[in-house]
């Protein structure tokens, strides 16, 4: 494998394997990649629309069919393998198998709604413990890193495990009713906030992961280890749906408070979600990802990127839809709400 630095601190170009790499936070991770001279490679079925940076391999496979996959690559090797699309135990045994003898590191994006929900203290570390018994994708998550970890402790897996939060770039609306809650602020409709909001959360700027993700790569202190990576801006929830308002050009909006709990019942597509992480506060410590990319600071905050957020759909009218059955379901329980129901 190739030696990952050269003397004087300067990085050295790295020979890494993207699976998946046009999501929210491998696109950034992709062009950070490329633009520190990494050799990259991104492996994927050739469906998505983002833009891959310039002099970036891309490669077509079904990361599902080991068969394409192995055909694909033939004897290659990498530094550095990071999987963005294992889900589940079996995808990530798929993988295993996949990349086992040709990788010096593989780099499984898990969650950090795979913590502990309620978290029994804050700030929420690597140490905390993973348990969620509210929402079967953070379950799946850390059934995925337990399977890894037996691989890394029984045959030297070169395993390293990130735990993103709430990470978005400008096509993603950290609220939870999406553009509809923005065309509800623009209309003087009521808009619902879940719980009393003042829980805190912590978003995340793509681009921001990406200058630490990417210097985690083909760094063998990091094998065995795992990382959050996270912003250290936190705030209420009420915060950031008047930071949205702000940038939406609004007024003080309408926030009407409901309980997560009578969301999920109302809507169990969206309960999973808010009892499983969005209806807890969580903090993050970020000292460990720190201490091995000592660079690393978030730098935007999210009165800005809520400002990213709005003009890209503003500039992008085929994007503002409107969901009919999240606009019933606001009208109904906001209207609950102020009933004292």
């Amino acid at each position: 494998m190739v030696d990952p630095l050269h003397a004087a601190g300067t990085v050295a170009p790295r020979t890494i394997l993207f699976l998946g790499g046009t999501g929210v936070i491998s696109t950034a991770a992709a062009e950070r990649a490329a633009a520190l001279g990494h050799r990259l490679t991104i492996l994927n079925r050739g469906r998505s629309t983002r833009p891959v940076p310039e002099g970036v391999e891309v490669l077509a496979a079904d990361v599902r069919d080991a068969a394409s996959v192995r055909d694909v690559l033939g004897g290659r090797e990498f530094d550095a393998v990071a999987d963005f699309i294992a889900y589940t135990p079996d995808q990530a045994q798929t993988s295993l198998d996949l990349f086992r003898g040709r990788t010096g590191q593989y780099v499984f994006i898990s969650s950090a709604s795979a913590y502990q929900k309620p978290p029994s203290r804050l700030p929420i570390r690597e140490s905390t413990p993973l348990k969620n018994p509210f929402w079967q994708y953070s379950r799946d998550k850390i059934a995925c890193e337990e399977l890894l970890y037996r691989a890394y402790r029984e045959e030297d897996f070169p395993l390293t495990v990130v735990r993103p939060s709430h990470t978005y770039d400008r096509t993603k609306i950290a609220m939870v009713g999406g553009w509809t809650d923005i065309h509800r602020m623009r209309s003087g409709l009521p808009v619902m906030v879940h719980g009393d909001g003042t829980s805190l959360w912590t978003l995340t700027h793509s681009r921001d992961f990406a200058s630490a993700f990417v210097g985690l790569l083909g760094r063998p202190q990091a094998v065995g280890e795992s990382y959050t990576i996270t912003s250290d801006e936190y705030m209420p929830w009420n915060q950031i749906y008047r930071l949205f308002a702000r940038a939406a050009g609004t007024p003080e909006p309408d926030l009407v408070h409901v309980a997560s709990e009578t969301i999920a019942a109302h809507s169990p597509g969206l309960g999973s979600n808010l009892l499983g992480d969005r209806s807890h506060s969580v903090i993050f410590d970020n000292t460990k990802i720190k201490s091995l990319v000592p660079d690393y600071t978030a730098t935007i905050p999210f009165a800005d990127g809520a400002r990213e957020i709005v003009r890209w759909y503003d500039a992008n009218p085929g994007l503002q839809v409107v969901d009919r059955s999240y606009m019933d379901l606001s009208d109904r329980l906001t209207g609950w709400a102020r009933k004292g129901v």
